[in-house]
């Protein structure tokens, strides 16, 4: 097995609002978020949720798909790693579902961009039950070491 894999994945809510005229130009704003639940066996759940909202009419253009998808993971592999390969193979599905539903609705396919989760900027849930910033953890450890100099 490799060290994650999609075992499965499945489409849980698609909510679609297409209420523009036709050659109507839409501005789109993106927003994207991914949670990973773990169980006892070696197993987890990602529910990614990915909407594409029209900047200047939200209300009569929007589409918001969630998709879950169950992976199987290595317990030696740290839970960042799961996190972040689980999301990018589960992403493509979510990107193909968007444009999939957009383009049956007789519209051209929305293609949204694809998201470099290494490159974002993740918070983490720190077991001192506070939300850190790793940029900011990072900074705080550099300031550790030069005051240990």
């Amino acid at each position: 097995m490799n060290n994650i894999e999609l075992k499965a994945y499945r489409a849980k809510e698609i909510s679609f609002v297409n209420k523009v005229e036709n050659n109507t130009k839409i501005n789109f704003e993106n927003k994207y978020s991914y949670n990973v639940n773990y169980s006892r066996q070696n197993i987890c759940k990602g529910e990614m949720k990915v909407s594409a909202i029209s900047k200047e009419f939200p209300d009569k253009f929007n589409i918001t798909v969630v998709v879950e998808g169950i992976f199987g993971f290595d317990p030696e592999v740290p839970k960042e790693k799961i996190h972040v390969e689980s999301f990018k193979q589960l992403f493509p599905y979510t990107k193909a579902l968007i444009s999939t539903v957009t383009a049956n609705a007789g519209i051209p396919a929305l293609f949204i961009p694809t998201i470099d989760i290494e490159k974002s900027s993740i918070y983490k849930y720190d077991v001192n039950n506070s939300f850190i910033n790793p940029n900011k953890r990072r900074e705080n450890e550099e300031d550790e070491e030069n005051d240990d100099e």
